[in-house]
């Protein structure tokens, strides 16, 4: 952007950051929120999350650990970020039925439907155009750069200081009227847009309900994580063995983990989402853990097309349902299928072996 300055008065401006938080909900965005493109207090706190080695073998999170600190080096001139919020839960009752049944498959609500990131990331870039197009119209040039999980920013922080929400004790966003069933998404621009009022209150008071539910125990402190303890990154980010002090305690959950939402006071707030992409496909909200293991690759392959379970691949897949086995009500039908795959890799067998003596 050259000289937006002297090229947008202050009034136009103003007018611009109302604006696009009317064109965010007309593009199904639920709220969007403006902040100084700078992460402030957030970036301390990053820091020593990755000191205590919390990240696990993401190892992403500490080489990428300045670009996360210093949106300029991912857009130069950055001043700010518009941040969106999309909700996406469908489920309600069900969440819980589910997990209660031990020879159902537990998966992550947000991965039921089709990967949000594509939906998202074209709202966006949508939205950018609208700005862009607003700002020719006043013969200032801008930059805009969408971003849905695509970089390394550090999306709860300027959510919080945008003033969509606050972050939790289970370090998640928390909106008093929406709880916490949506996705993040934003905008690094060079537009000196109005910023808004920052989330400053932390409304958790004395509740620690979400720590309590931990089925691992993974909250180290209050908003503190250690992801190497969380399901949701056992399942889904490591790629090796899953260690076995913490299996059975996974239960029936193979892909992700809502618990620390699902008992969330706030998340009463919660609307069900509009979106159809948010759908669940596939019988993915009701299967049983032997009806997705007996898949074979090519039904994975299939039945995860556009989907954000894909990512964790065909192995992974089987390694997560083989402990959910091992803590279901088994049977000879179960042993039967578990015996079927146990040949597919080292890690399968080691998890599937695991699965067997339980059920013994």
């Amino acid at each position: 952007m050259q000289n937006t300055t002297s090229h947008t008065s202050e009034e136009h401006l103003k007018e611009l950051s109302e604006q696009i938080k009317l064109w965010a909900n007309e593009f199904g965005f639920q709220q969007c929120g403006i902040c100084e493109a700078d992460p402030k207090e957030h970036a301390k706190h990053y820091s020593k999350w990755l000191e205590k080695n919390y990240h696990g073998s993401m190892s992403y999170m500490l080489e990428r650990k300045s670009l996360r600190l210093n949106p300029k080096e991912l857009l130069p001139n950055s001043m700010r970020v518009i941040s969106v919020r999309m909700d996406y839960r469908k489920r309600d009752k069900e969440l819980v039925n589910v997990l209660a049944n031990k020879d159902k498959a537990y998966i992550a609500e947000y991965a039921l439907g089709r990967d949000y990131h594509k939906l998202m990331r074209k709202r966006l870039a949508d939205l950018g155009k609208k700005i862009e197009s607003s700002i020719a119209l006043k013969s200032a040039e801008c930059t805009l750069r969408p971003f849905v999980d695509s970089a390394p920013v550090l999306e709860r922080a300027y959510a919080e200081q945008a003033g969509l929400g606050w972050i939790g004790k289970n370090t998640m966003l928390i909106n008093s009227k929406a709880g916490s069933w949506f996705f993040l998404g934003e905008i690094l621009t060079d537009i000196p847009l109005i910023t808004d009022e920052a989330s400053t209150e932390k409304h958790c008071g004395s509740c620690s309900a979400c720590l309590s539910a931990c089925p691992t125990n993974a909250f180290a402190s209050n908003h503190q994580l250690d992801a190497r303890k969380c399901i949701s990154y056992l399942t889904i980010e490591s790629s090796q063995s899953i260690p076995i002090e913490l299996r059975e305690a996974m239960g029936n959950r193979v892909f992700g983990c809502d618990d620390c939402q699902i008992v969330c006071p706030w998340n009463k707030f919660s609307e069900p989402s509009q979106e159809n992409d948010f759908t669940p496909r596939h019988k993915l909200d009701s299967s049983s853990l032997k009806e997705l293991f007996s898949w074979s690759e090519a039904a994975f392959d299939k039945n995860t097309q556009g989907s954000p379970i894909r990512r964790i691949g065909y192995e992974r897949w089987l390694r997560n349902l083989a402990i959910g086995l091992g803590n279901s009500s088994g049977g000879t039908e179960v042993v039967k299928a578990l015996e079927s795959k146990r040949d597919y890799s080292p890690m399968v067998r080691e998890h599937v072996d695991w699965a067997l003596k339980q059920l013994e």
